[in-house]
């Protein structure tokens, strides 16, 4: 276990070496959560011209459920692995750049930017596949965001790594909620 979190660590300023003080605007922008409000209108109003008024209702429904579910879980690995953020981490934070002034939280296992973003990603993709191949897009934006937590300093690849997979099993798993498929009830 502690050669993985050492690898977690020398990855961590690897891939965070990488950044450049000039792209950093960006990447600040990627990982605001505000950055993607226009995606999530999107999400809403395609939503709600593919499916029944009906099923748009439960589908807005289960998404807050969603991302209210992932939050607290991962508030609940946080508070319980107690793993601290690199911006935090007294044995890296000297190593690495970081790019976000206020780390957030004390504890970082796991993020909850990669878990909702991948959870949203794979909902969505699961439950509008069929109207448009362009939704597995979603997954690329979803791993911008989630490596723009690695970029600015808040968070260890494996805090990634672990969102990420969180996520697409939840988004999974809430998508099969629905007792009938969306499909049936298109506008």
């Amino acid at each position: 276990m502690e050669s993985l979190i050492e690898l977690d660590k020398a990855l961590l300023v690897f891939l965070n070496s990488l950044g450049d003080e000039s792209f950093d605007f960006i990447w600040l922008l990627i990982t605001d959560k505000k950055s993607s409000i226009p995606l999530y209108i999107f999400l809403l109003i395609y939503s709600y011209k593919k499916l029944s008024t009906n099923d748009f209702w439960k589908c807005l429904l289960i998404v807050a459920l969603l991302i209210l579910f992932g939050d607290q879980i991962s508030g609940l690995f946080k508070d319980y692995f107690q793993r601290l953020r690199p911006c935090h981490d007294p044995e890296i934070n000297t190593y690495i750049r970081i790019v976000k002034k206020g780390c957030g939280g004390l504890y970082g296992f796991f993020s909850s930017h990669a878990t909702n973003t991948f959870a949203l990603a794979t909902f969505y993709y699961m439950l509008l596949r069929n109207y448009s191949n362009y939704f597995i897009f979603l997954f690329a934006w979803a791993l911008i965001v989630s490596y723009s937590r690695i970029y600015i300093g808040v968070h260890f690849p494996i805090d990634v790594l672990f969102g990420v997979c969180f996520g697409i099993l939840l988004g999974y798993i809430f998508s099969l909620l629905p007792s009938k498929k969306y499909s049936n009830n298109v506008r």
